[in-house]
């Protein structure tokens, strides 16, 4: 089992974000307030700190949500989920994992502040099935191991 350490949200695709602690996952649409959220299948981003400190240990001064994730995670390797995995958070909250990183076609502005962006290769992408308040410190938890691999899209 893992924890949440970070709930992050942009008012901007394609920026960093700013860790606001806590948030609303609203079900089949996001997280409240996040520029990402909307009727599709990348509804929320999720990135272990593990992920993220690989970068720092190379020099890189990065910040929870620099990577444009909308969930840190800590004690759980996503990277390795299927696709089809369900995820529970805290009291009741629902994600599907829908996809495992993401084929990047353009440098924005993460990878130029950052140097390197985690996210295409280690950061997964799900739908909110069930919503509620999340915040740090919450209980993630695989609910049910999904079957499938896909290719980045």
């Amino acid at each position: 089992m893992g924890k949440i350490v970070a709930v992050c949200i942009s008012e901007k695709k394609g920026t960093q974000k700013r860790d606001v602690g806590a948030g609303r996952l609203i079900e089949h649409f996001g997280l409240e307030g996040d520029a990402h959220a909307g009727k599709w299948h990348r509804q929320v981003s999720l990135l272990a700190r593990e992920s993220a400190d690989i970068m720092r240990e190379k020099g890189l001064k990065i910040k929870d949500g620099d990577f444009g994730e909308n969930i840190v995670t800590e004690g759980i390797e996503l990277k390795s989920l299927p696709i089809g995995t369900i995820l529970k958070i805290g009291n009741g909250i629902t994600i599907r994992v829908t996809q495992i990183g993401k084929l990047c076609h353009d440098r924005c502005a993460i990878y130029y502040t950052a140097g390197d962006c985690i996210m295409p290769r280690e950061g997964i992408f799900g739908e909110i099935l069930t919503g509620g308040t999340i915040q740090a410190g919450d209980e993630i938890e695989i609910l049910e191991q999904g079957a499938e691999r896909a290719a980045k899209t």
